[in-house]
């Protein structure tokens, strides 16, 4: 407890900026929203917590009875519970990968501390280019291709909802790869492991808030995907131009600039 209280006590505002903070959260909204992963959500959650959708939705499940009456059967409150708890330990399970990733990142770039000027060029090019496959001027090939994990077993309570988590990470890293992978680079340009920590975990509950309020209204998830759907090219385009954003900020040497002009206006803690 007391490493984890000094870890969080040596990454002060100054070092790791409001500003990262909010473009990694808002990162991982859009990997949430992304065409790869927001059809999918409502599959993950029946996988993970063994409910069906009419469960999921609160509503009872009707059948015609032989006499012809029909039979409801409401879901029962564990149901719901059950729902929550397994979809919080599946947004653990790959919190717990990007996480690692973030600190492996910042370790690579503390290793090469002394090139940390050309790391930024490298950094600022790497998302621009990103951003650009993202925005669709051009695509990258491996950047297109995705990898789920595939299994006709259900998992076995918490533990085994975190474990999908965490495959969920991997598989679906190439997929979402263009937005993670310029977090990261961003995570590699940062002065501490620990910096690196903080920011891929506020990417993670960029992607995990939304998440689980869908595991507890999945109802409204179905109407504002009704909406979002229309909305992908222009999804993808805010996506690539926030890449590309960032990336002019750093290839420039801006981002430090832009940070101290829009402090008086951000929240303090």
């Amino acid at each position: 407890m007391e490493s984890l209280t000094s870890l969080l006590q040596s990454v002060s505002l100054e070092q790791l900026s409001l500003l990262s903070m909010l473009v990694a959260f808002a990162a991982g909204v859009l990997s949430f929203i992304s065409p790869c992963v927001l059809p999918l959500i409502p599959g993950y959650i029946s996988f993970i917590s063994g409910a069906s959708l009419e469960q999921m939705r609160g509503r009872p499940a009707t059948v015609a009875a032989e006499a012809g009456a029909a039979v409801t059967t409401a879901p029962v409150p564990e149901t719901g519970r059950r729902i929550l708890f397994t979809s919080l330990a599946f947004v653990a399970g790959f919190s717990l990968v990007f996480v690692a990733f973030g600190a492996t990142a910042s370790a690579i770039g503390q290793l090469l501390g002394s090139h940390k000027g050309k790391i930024a060029y490298v950094a600022g090019a790497l998302l621009i280019v990103l951003g650009l496959h993202m925005a669709g001027v051009f695509r990258i090939g491996f950047l297109d291709y995705e990898k789920r994990a595939r299994t006709s077993k259900r998992p076995t309570g918490l533990l085994g909802a975190g474990l999908v988590g965490v495959a969920f990470a991997f598989g679906w890293t190439p997929c979402i790869g263009p937005i993670l992978g310029g977090i990261l680079t961003i995570a590699g340009t940062q002065e501490s492991v620990a910096q690196g920590v903080l920011l891929l975990g506020a990417y993670s509950l960029g992607l995990g808030v939304p998440f689980l309020l869908t595991a507890v209204a999945i109802d409204r998830f179905f109407a504002a995907f009704a909406r979002i759907r229309r909305h992908y090219r222009a999804i993808e385009m805010v996506s690539g131009a926030l890449l590309i954003g960032i990336g002019l900020l750093m290839l420039f040497g801006r981002m430090t600039a832009i940070t101290n002009a829009l402090t008086p206006y951000l929240p303090t803690f």
